[in-house]
């Protein structure tokens, strides 16, 4: 009986691009397909319904962010933006509108092949486990109980809350709006310096080394991520 290969739709229209991401893809087993716009994209996605979708913004068709709106409206199939595009708020509108990750070109196929195990692993986690546990962290969600290294964290129920939300999308960049409006609600969506000022406390209780970070990792410009083994 023979496994199921992991199926991968690449929407880029560079040609070169797409013969890298073959080979690439391909070489490390994964089921590789391609279309050049977004039109064929959507389409491929309601049909073949892919595992993941790696994803430019510089479609012939369309705008890529358009895409991924009309896309989060009907499915949740991992999205990796890839593009040249490297302004930050580019990222921030893609990682809000639905992204599980966003590489900027030139890329290194190691590094997308780590992006797309944790968005995998994210996608197929089954339901939530009332033990969440990352290295030498490990939340306990019944009792709401934190602890590093066996040791009990003491947080206040701000910090819990801004650490249970990057767990439980662990490996996934979350945007500060996306933070902001989790935590206080959506009428503090522009109050980033709540955020930078409890992150920086949560750091200071769960880091080893606050000022050089390994588990909450900074994102410039555009959020956070919990670090996991990939």
């Amino acid at each position: 009986m023979t496994t199921k290969q992991t199926s991968i739709l690449v929407i880029e229209d560079d040609s070169q691009i797409r013969r890298f991401l073959k080979v690439g893809l391909e070489s490390n087993d994964y089921h590789y397909d391609e279309v050049t716009n977004g039109k064929e994209g959507l389409s491929e996605i309601a049909t073949r319904n892919p595992d993941l979708v790696i994803l430019d913004l510089g479609l012939p068709d369309m705008d890529g962010l358009a895409f991924l709106k009309q896309v989060r409206e009907w499915s949740r199939v991992p999205v990796i933006v890839l593009t040249a595009r490297d302004r930050e708020q580019d990222k921030v509108e893609a990682l809000d509108l639905g992204a599980d990750d966003y590489l900027t070109k030139p890329f290194g196929i190691a590094e997308l092949l780590a992006r797309i195990r944790v968005a995998l692993r994210h996608s197929h986690k089954e339901a939530d486990k009332p033990i969440f546990e990352n290295g030498s962290l490990k939340i306990d969600y019944i009792k709401r109980h934190v602890f590093m290294k066996d040791k009990e964290v003491h947080l206040t129920p701000t910090e819990y809350k801004i650490l249970v939300f990057l767990a439980k999308n662990a490996g996934k960049v979350i945007t500060q709006h996306q933070l902001l409006k989790e935590v206080w609600g959506p009428t503090y969506t522009e109050q980033g310096h709540y955020l930078r000022v409890h992150m920086h406390q949560l750091r200071h209780k769960i880091e080893e080394k606050p000022t050089r970070p390994k588990i909450l990792i900074n994102e410039p410009g555009v959020g956070y991520r919990m670090k996991i083994d990939i």
